[in-house]
């Protein structure tokens, strides 16, 4: 019985421990999200690609396309100044655990990924479906963007809580998967981002 009891208070204690550090992790993200508009213009993006996928005339079609371009600029250039400014954070601050266990990213950071890093390959990403140097059309641009977008989301959530919280969010959020989005994002993105996490 003593053995339950000792198994019970270091679950709970464990517990405890975690959760509090998910609050500081959503406490110092949300620090410096607070200085951009990045969810908003993601949101404005999506929305504007859902409007204009289902608009029959051409020539608005085409006039909704430029001011999207105009929105994904924006975006990039505040996501590229989001994470420069999050490059400042103490490496110890800036662990994503790998494993679904609480104090790896800690007790093993061979286990654990930079988050400052990740946001500098999402940065990369966002930056080149954007310059659109592969010539896609309005459409499959679109269609990367989002995955991008998606991507990061995924990663902000693994930050703050946990690789499966973060895979359920998407899903439930954005009806598709962490594997659809892995093979939906520029190959670049794709090649940086399994190098970096193990994916």
């Amino acid at each position: 019985m003593e053995t339950l009891t000792l198994v019970t208070l270091i679950v709970i204690g464990a517990y405890l421990v975690n959760s509090q550090q998910q609050r500081r992790r959503i406490a110092l993200l949300g620090s410096h999200l607070g200085h951009y508009q990045i969810e908003k213009l993601m949101e404005n993006l999506t929305e504007g690609y859902l409007r204009c996928l289902g608009e029959d005339d051409p020539e608005r079609r085409a006039q909704i396309w430029g001011l999207l371009d105009s929105t994904e600029a924006k975006l990039s250039a505040q996501f590229d100044s989001f994470a420069a400014e999050f490059a400042q954070v103490g490496e110890s601050e800036a662990r994503v655990s790998k494993l679904p266990l609480p104090f790896v990213a800690q007790l093993l950071p061979a286990a654990a990924f930079d988050l400052r890093q990740a946001f500098a390959i999402h940065a990369r990403g966002i930056a080149g479906v954007m310059r659109n140097e592969a010539q896609r059309s309005p459409k499959a641009k679109a269609y990367m963007m989002s995955a991008e977008l998606f991507l990061m989301q995924h990663t902000c959530h693994w930050y703050c809580k946990s690789k499966a919280v973060a895979s359920a969010r998407l899903l439930a959020r954005h009806k598709t998967s962490h594997a659809q989005v892995l093979d939906a994002v520029s190959p670049e993105t794709r090649k940086a981002y399994a190098a970096l996490t193990g994916q």
